[in-house]
């Protein structure tokens, strides 16, 4: 929905380069999409850092939110495809693997909290993504089965997830993510507008 990963990308070169490290991108590829205990595991083997995880997810979570306001943007076409979706009566569902209180200022952000059926984060499962969980309990809030369900990811982590749930992906990759394996997606596409095209 953001490009939090933007972001994300400077967090994570500023928290490594503090530690005479330099990110190597199929690390950074291999944490998206993952919950941040998981992703900062990955992290901390794949360069021998000596740091507990807490304490790279809350310095990460300070470089962040230092920069946030200067870089985040919604993705193209969200907006197109959410006023789309509720004149089409279509019910939405966040799944993310982000914590509730980082989703919930994101989207109060650009005043979004009230346009979806049911928010889901990391706190809400017991298996993060590549795990189906997400998308089974996204499924049930909205009241349908998984496979009546669109999910849209832009990680392979979230790809798999929401095709082992059984429902229908699109997959938009990013400059991040592009170089990851999206061969279970039902479709993959560019941006939302190609979405909003298809609608």
């Amino acid at each position: 929905m953001f490009n939090t990963e933007d972001v994300f990308e400077i967090a994570g070169n500023i928290l490594v380069e503090r530690r005479g490290k330099t990110m190597p991108e199929d690390v950074r590829s291999q944490m998206m999409g993952r919950r941040a205990h998981e992703a900062f595991a990955i992290l901390k083997e794949a360069l021998g850092l000596s740091d507990s995880i807490d304490t790279m997810i809350d310095e990460t979570k300070e470089i962040f939110y230092s920069h946030l306001d200067a870089h985040l943007q919604p993705m193209p076409g969200l907006f197109e495809l959410l006023d789309l979706l509720e004149a089409r009566n279509i019910p939405k569902c966040v799944a993310t693997s982000s914590y509730r209180d980082y989703l919930l200022d994101l989207l109060k952000r650009f005043d979004l909290s009230d346009r979806f059926v049911a928010l889901l984060s990391a706190e809400d499962v017991v298996e993060g993504k590549p795990n189906p969980e997400i998308y089974q309990k996204a499924a049930k809030s909205l009241q349908i089965a998984p496979q009546e369900m669109l999910v849209l990811e832009d990680s392979q982590a979230g790809t798999e997830a929401g095709a082992a749930a059984g429902a229908m992906v699109m997959s938009i990759p990013n400059r991040h993510t592009d170089m990851q394996d999206f061969s279970v997606a039902t479709i993959v596409g560019k941006s939302l507008n190609d979405l909003v095209e298809m609608l």
